[in-house]
């Protein structure tokens, strides 16, 4: 959550001259409603199915960028999709930054708590092992501007592809 997976997404996408996707808003398109409404009407469980079923189809596409949301990681099967459909790249960010990218936008149900910074650092902790299990490339995202680190990311997916 905030690491930049839709813009930085979009903008390799563009790079690449591929369609970009994000999970979240294909849920949306689908439900016909935002991301917190869907947690609201059927709590996580109900949003982490729906995700997984997008998920499961998105991934049979070709030549796409897909940005998933950060908790699509937490189910086995959505591990399995990614790693066996895709080039999986992890962008990592402290949960300082997270906190500073996210502490403005309502559209997160996961932080609307007491300690939005607190619960972060538990999501971090649960699910960074679960990011490095499937990536195949990790990147520092940090406060690098998006086209510097698109134009940096650029070459090691080209080599990544070569070697599959």
């Amino acid at each position: 959550m905030g690491a930049g997976k839709t813009t930085i997404g979009r903008s390799l996408a563009r790079a690449l001259g591929r369609e970009f996707m994000d999970l979240d808003h294909e849920l949306e398109a689908r439900c016909g409603v935002r991301v917190p409404v869907i947690f609201e009407i059927e709590g996580e469980a109900g949003f982490r199915r729906r995700e997984s079923a997008a998920l499961e189809e998105c991934t049979q596409r070709r030549n796409i960028i897909l940005a998933t949301g950060g908790g699509a990681i937490l189910a086995p099967e959505n591990r399995q999709l990614l790693h066996e459909r895709g080039i999986v790249v992890y962008l990592r960010a402290s949960v300082d930054e997270l906190f500073r990218r996210t502490c403005r936008d309502r559209n997160r149900p996961l932080l609307a708590t007491a300690d939005p910074r607190g619960t972060l650092r538990d999501l971090m902790t649960k699910r960074e092992p679960l990011y490095k299990e499937v990536a195949d490339l990790v990147v520092e995202t940090g406060s690098m501007p998006i086209h510097t680190l698109v134009k940096a990311l650029l070459p090691q997916l080209q080599a990544f592809e070569k070697r599959i």
